[in-house]
């Protein structure tokens, strides 16, 4: 590993009287991958935005940029230093060009005229540098994922990056798309690029990581080379505690009592002739590649999608869902893969959030909103599904992910379903709070109310599932119980159908 290329000293970052950082003191190597790690709510996210000049750190704290003491960095500052962030949406452009996207900041010449020419040169030589294969005349919305994360760090090597931060890289991969990605930050190491890696996937950080800094409740509390660390010492460092082992699976024994079926159910183009059960006691986990049709299912059964043929009954009862209206009125909820673009009231507080799909439990004698009432329920949620900080009335967007992700589970426990289906539901949580949301699933279960866990993560589906249903291309292809099946046949499922 080479030289420093950027070191913190002594940062802190207070917001309205909440410490979020204390004294946090971080460098960054040239040539190496150093993972940032901790539960969410951390500290990850404000560390990386005062390392990229979006925040400023409180009096008292010290940068340096390759050996230089910077104070007041904005943006512009922090790129000019080499400093370049690619965030968990990624932010990029999908109605441009992919050659376009890595050359966003190099495409004009001196005269202001746009060089097409050069912007096709940069971006081929970028992409080869990287061993990537790709059309760069394509829109960036017309690939995956995968492909736009490759996309963001051609870009950030085509300004010359010193440092990548990658915030979350995989939390939207397939299997295959993590090992390109692991082996391009391999490739790009080499080249005396920093990598800064934040993930809540700790394998990948033992994958991938030459050191490791620790954070909770914003201060550092472990930073060392990799190998010095298990995975269960690193576990303990991020929570506090060790994580005691809670059985996931249903132990009250087989029931034949259905509580949600589903029968020829039928949405092209995305999925056909779906029958499945949902019994008393169980989780029906749902799993597939991405584009198997799962959350066009789930949002189909949510009344999002119109239903073209086929029934579902919940109870025994048949229902009519024609949109999500009816399916709350029914007794369905629905927590959806992207929690941001389809399920958070922005500008909103946390109270609000939780309490807008039940309203009518916050409703005075004369059917106006009790303001009092609406703030007790939110504070019972908070409290049982420990979203910090415990501050009901703060704007929902400045919680962590993992915590933002309790409010909307809460938000539809407060609805009391007798169907829950969770979609990706510990995408980007840390493994405390992913804990206690398979807690939480599992005391649904227990308690009566059917749930379906939807999610790419087999490791998840195989430790919180009863029964294990594999969708390809819109179909069902298997159905096994989660204690006779392995990740290898339901990928092989998942596959070749």
């Amino acid at each position: 590993m080479g030289n420093v290329v950027f070191e913190a000293k002594n940062l802190s970052k207070t917001y309205s009287g909440i410490t979020v950082l204390k004294n946090v003191s971080f460098d960054i190597r040239a040539g190496e991958v150093h993972a940032l790690v901790g539960e969410n709510g951390a500290g990850k996210s404000t560390l990386i935005k005062i390392i990229a000049g979006v925040e400023a750190p409180d009096k008292g704290g010290e940068m340096y940029y390759e050996g230089r003491l910077e104070n007041n960095v904005k943006p512009e500052d922090a790129i000019s230093h080499g400093i370049s962030v690619i965030y968990q949406d990624i932010s990029l452009f999908p109605n441009l060009t992919i050659a376009e996207n890595i050359c966003i900041s190099k495409s004009v010449s001196r005269l202001s005229v746009v060089d097409w020419k050069g912007i096709k040169k940069t971006a081929s030589e970028m992409l080869a540098s990287l061993g990537i294969e790709m059309d760069i005349g394509l829109t960036l919305g017309s690939v995956s994922v995968g492909k736009q994360q490759l996309v963001a760090i051609a870009r950030a090597l085509a300004v010359n990056a010193k440092v990548i931060i990658m915030d979350e890289p995989t939390s939207a991969l397939s299997s295959s798309e993590v090992d390109t990605l692991l082996d391009t930050i391999r490739k790009i190491k080499k080249e005396g690029v920093g990598i800064v890696y934040i993930t809540h996937k700790l394998a990948e950080v033992f994958a991938i990581a030459d050191r490791f800094t620790v954070l909770r409740d914003g201060e550092v509390v472990a930073n060392d080379d990799i190998g010095n660390f298990t995975h269960e010492q690193m576990i303990k460092a991020m929570v506090g505690r060790d994580l005691r082992f809670v059985p996931m699976h249903n132990e009250r024994g087989d029931t034949d009592e259905v509580i949600f079926e589903v029968r020829d159910m039928t949405c092209e183009p995305y999925f056909r002739n779906i029958s499945l059960k949902v019994r008393k006691h169980e989780i029906l986990g749902l799993t597939g590649l991405v584009g198997a049709g799962r959350s066009e299912l789930a949002q189909t059964l949510f009344g999002m999608y119109k239903l073209q043929s086929g029934a579902m009954f919940l109870n025994g009862r048949e229902l009519r869902v024609k949109e999500p209206k009816d399916a709350i009125e029914a007794g369905i909820a629905y927590l959806p893969e992207d929690r941001r673009s389809q399920s958070m009231y922005f500008g909103q507080s946390v109270t609000k959030n939780i309490t807008i799909a039940s309203l009518d439990k916050s409703l005075n004698k004369f059917r106006l909103l009790d303001k009092h009432k609406e703030l007790g329920k939110a504070r019972d949620s908070i409290s049982k599904l420990q979203i910090r900080p415990e501050r009901p009335h703060v704007n929902i967007e400045t919680f962590s992910g993992g915590n933002q992700q309790k409010a909307m589970l809460a938000r539809w426990l407060e609805t009391d379903p007798k169907l829950l289906i969770v979609d990706e539901p510990t995408v980007g949580i840390d493994v405390g709070a992913k804990l206690e949301i398979h807690k939480t699933l599992r005391e649904l279960a227990d308690q009566g109310v059917g749930v379906i866990l939807i999610s790419s993560d087999l490791p998840e589906v195989l430790a919180v599932s009863d029964r294990i249903a594999v969708m390809r291309a819109g179909n069902f292809v298997t159905e096994v119980a989660s204690n006779e099946a392995t990740q290898e046949e339901i990928i092989e499922h998942g596959i070749m159908g």
